[in-house]
């Protein structure tokens, strides 16, 4: 299974950067592979400073070795060995009517000392932060979401979806990072469903990607902004960098099992600012966003 999901994900990384290059037609990625000194590595591919993307990070990791005592006590297990590989990435654009995206698939194995199994699992998902709130892209990205869903259980996107909206909640500014889309995790051989299947489900997803966001960017890519749309964008990219810092359970395995700083917080914006008690003006566009935010909805049914 690992074997399998490793090719898929280097092949998803090419597609998507290959993808995200031809809509920028400006900027090339740069490639950065590492290693991990306890055991595997990575490939990171990343756009500063382009036509569309201001960043865009695709991240593609295998790392294996001892668990951490501290990941030993979250995952309550002792003695035991890990292998974690996936894809994680965010495009942060320039325009500010062009919505962040943030998106990864992962697959993790612990063993016991003796290289048994004891448990394994994917998980993953695709959400959208839009800066200011287009309805039709929202249900655009929400179809693709529950299409690739339907496929697979009609119960699957209702429950993801509001795994989704739940997970990526800011609880100390009792508002959600984005929109929402898919989030799933310890998706294990139970419930009629083996490994096979949720692997089936998992590249579908992974697959659906680029239909669900690329349509958005191209649509919004050419509009005009103004300077105040760009600082409302840097404030909802602090509200962004303060969800990854301070909740994302990937920051914090990726720190605690010594994984590469920088392409950790490769998901961190560029530029963002933190504005003292900003708040927006009564029926404005950011007002409109943020009265969303505070109630996530239903796009499509």
């Amino acid at each position: 299974m690992k074997n399998a999901f490793l090719n898929y994900i280097g092949e998803l990384q090419n597609s998507i950067t290959s993808s995200i290059e031809k809509v920028d037609g400006s900027a090339k990625f740069k490639v950065d592979e590492w290693k991990r000194p306890e055991g595997g590595g990575g490939k990171t591919k990343i756009i500063e400073n382009g036509n569309v993307f201001e960043k865009a990070g695709v991240n593609t990791s295998a790392v294996h070795g001892q668990l951490p005592k501290s990941m030993q006590d979250y995952f309550k297990t002792k003695n035991s060995n890990f292998f974690a590989c996936g894809l994680s990435l965010v495009f942060h654009p320039k325009n500010p009517m062009v919505p962040t995206v943030h998106a990864n698939w992962r697959y993790f194995e612990l063993y016991s000392l003796k290289g048994k199994i004891k448990d394994q699992w994917f998980g993953g998902g695709l959400d959208l932060t839009p800066y200011y709130l287009f309805k039709d892209d929202a249900k655009h990205f929400h179809k693709v979401c529950k299409d690739v869903c339907d496929v697979h259980g009609k119960e699957l996107y209702k429950k993801f979806k509001d795994k989704c909206d739940s997970y990526f909640w800011n609880s100390h500014r009792k508002e959600a990072r984005g929109i929402g889309g898919l989030f799933f995790d310890y998706l294990r051989s139970e419930n009629n469903k083996n490994m096979e299947d949720w692997f089936l489900f998992i590249t579908d997803v992974g697959d659906s990607f680029l239909n669900a966001y690329l349509p958005i960017v191209n649509l919004r890519k050419n509009h005009n902004y103004s300077s105040s749309n760009r600082i409302w964008q840097e404030i909802r990219r602090a509200r962004y960098a303060e969800f990854n810092l301070v909740h994302d359970k990937g920051t914090l395995f990726g720190l605690k099992t010594n994984g590469r700083t920088e392409s950790i917080f490769i998901s961190l914006p560029p530029t963002a600012r933190w504005k003292y008690n900003y708040i927006p003006k009564q029926n404005s566009e950011e007002e409109k966003l943020i009265k969303i935010l505070k109630s996530p909805i239903e796009w499509v049914k």
